[in-house]
């Protein structure tokens, strides 16, 4: 087999496949073996039939055919590694010299136009700089975390005046598309100002008063209509206000192991900290990623954006001809795919490695992340073909955890952070999986890796990764 690459854009080339006869030989052996066994000849055992009969019967070109749609793929990955090319996505595959099935030893030529993944060059990490926020917690993060506690002793109180933010109110709502209603629900309870229902609500209860009612519109947040634009009814039953109890030694003996209401804010600094590292951790990997994104020039291929754009339309059920909506959703998309390519780009530099085990405990947190059992979790991640993909976001993360112990970490005030003694602690005690160290079977919380989990992914890695490069 001879195969040659041509670039037409930065990240799209021309493969062409010369299969010659010596190639093509194997892969029409299996075509007449298959086809031999599957027709039926008067005279003849079933995969015994000869290959004169088989070309009367059914035409050689139809063997010929079979054969080369069998071995395509194979012949395709070979010239993929001979080329050292790592594709994105699938490939526009066209025969452009068929065989003739008259010939005594037939070839054939192949072209396959693909996006590839572009060429990265990190630069050396020990020479990159980011600053983080300082740990040392503020009295304004001690205050909001002391209030946060108070909040869950607080007490709700009826009162007689327009709702605002923050306000907890009952209300009835209603959904209308084109005059007909699509959804309605009656004393449902929601704090004003939390976001958290349809896009206008807070804005459309603030300043009502019980007993009046509204009207906004706003897409649907769920449903057969989502998406859709919708005429919403909100109707006000009721206003409370949350009552806090006093910051005082008494809250502080009821909600807390400690007698006084000083002792409960020391240890509330000292969970703030604690806080604060971790956060220092997650800014670094942010803002290395940002600055590899600025300083490094790579494009994302424009296939895969698209792709990824479509789809995210669809999934917001936005107007695919609302120019500010793709702008908006491309730029995203763009930014993703980047990231993802970087993370990739860094898995290569570090090579970072990973056991069968260490993917089971990957794939057994991500299911606890969903409330799901992890075996079940696992085989619908399995027949789904979702493993590949949890497998290289092991290996991302992982690179990314070697790529912080090697750049220069520094505080807003100048103060040097050191990232590596926080980077080899247990998962539990440090990130999770999107930055810790896994450090074998010892990362893994055996609690939750059973046999039947063990069964789903007990798969070679390495082609899982592979596999996810191409998808």
């Amino acid at each position: 087999m001879k195969s040659a690459v041509e670039s037409l854009e930065p990240t799209k080339v021309k493969l062409t496949i010369e299969i010659e006869p010596d190639d093509l030989k194997p892969a029409l052996d299996r075509a007449y073996k298959e086809i031999s066994g599957q027709i039926s000849v008067p005279g003849f055992r079933p995969g015994r039939v000869p290959r004169r009969i088989i070309d009367n019967r059914i035409g050689r070109g139809v063997v010929i055919e079979q054969a080369i749609n069998d071995a395509l793929s194979d012949w395709y990955r070979e010239a993929l590694r001979e080329h050292e090319l790592s594709p994105m996505g699938q490939a526009d595959v066209d025969v452009t010299r068929k065989p003739d099935p008259v010939a005594a030893e037939p070839d054939l030529e192949i072209t396959a136009t693909v996006e590839i993944r572009p060429e990265i060059k990190i630069p050396d990490l020990g020479n990159v700089k980011v600053v983080v926020d300082s740990a040392e917690p503020s009295e304004e993060k001690i205050q909001e975390m002391l209030d946060d506690l108070r909040e869950r002793f607080a007490s709700l109180k009826p009162v007689d005046r327009p709702a605002g933010d923050g306000d907890y109110v009952t209300i009835d709502i209603k959904a209308e598309i084109e005059g007909e209603e699509v959804d309605s629900v009656s004393g449902v309870s929601y704090k004003i100002g939390s976001n958290t229902m349809l896009d206008g609500l807070d804005e459309a209860l603030d300043g009502l008063s019980p007993g009046e009612e509204t009207t906004f519109n706003a897409p649907m947040a769920g449903g057969e209509r989502k998406g859709q634009e919708g005429l919403v009814t909100v109707k006000l039953e009721s206003v409370k206000d949350r009552e806090l109890p006093p910051a005082d030694d008494e809250f502080a003996l009821m909600a807390s192991e400690f007698d006084t209401i000083d002792e409960l804010r020391e240890d509330l600094k000292r969970l703030a900290g604690q806080l604060a590292e971790r956060d220092q951790v997650i800014q670094a990997q942010d803002r290395l990623v940002d600055h590899l994104l600025e300083t490094l020039d790579f494009p994302a291929p424009p296939g895969v954006v698209q792709k990824d754009v479509d789809a995210r339309i669809e999934r917001a059920g936005k107007d695919s001809e609302d120019e500010a909506v793709v702008a908006e959703f491309k730029a995203d998309a763009v930014k993703a795919i980047r990231t993802q390519l970087l993370m990739d780009a860094l898995v290569d530099l570090i090579k970072p490695t990973a056991t069968n085990n260490e993917l089971i405990g990957f794939v057994a947190r991500t299911a606890q992340g969903y409330g799901m059992d992890p075996a079940a979790f696992a085989k619908a991640a399995t027949d789904a073909g979702e493993l590949p993909h949890f497998a290289a976001e092991l290996l991302r993360n992982k690179a990314a955890v070697e790529a912080l112990r090697q750049i220069t970490v520094e505080d807003a005030d100048g103060q040097p952070v050191d990232l590596k003694s926080r980077l080899t602690r247990p998962v539990e005690q440090a990130l999770g999986d999107d930055l810790a160290e896994h450090d074998g079977d010892a990362a893994i919380d055996q609690s939750v890796v059973d046999e039947a989990l063990v069964e789903e992914v007990a798969i070679d890695l390495e082609s899982l990764v592979e596999d996810d490069k191409e998808a």
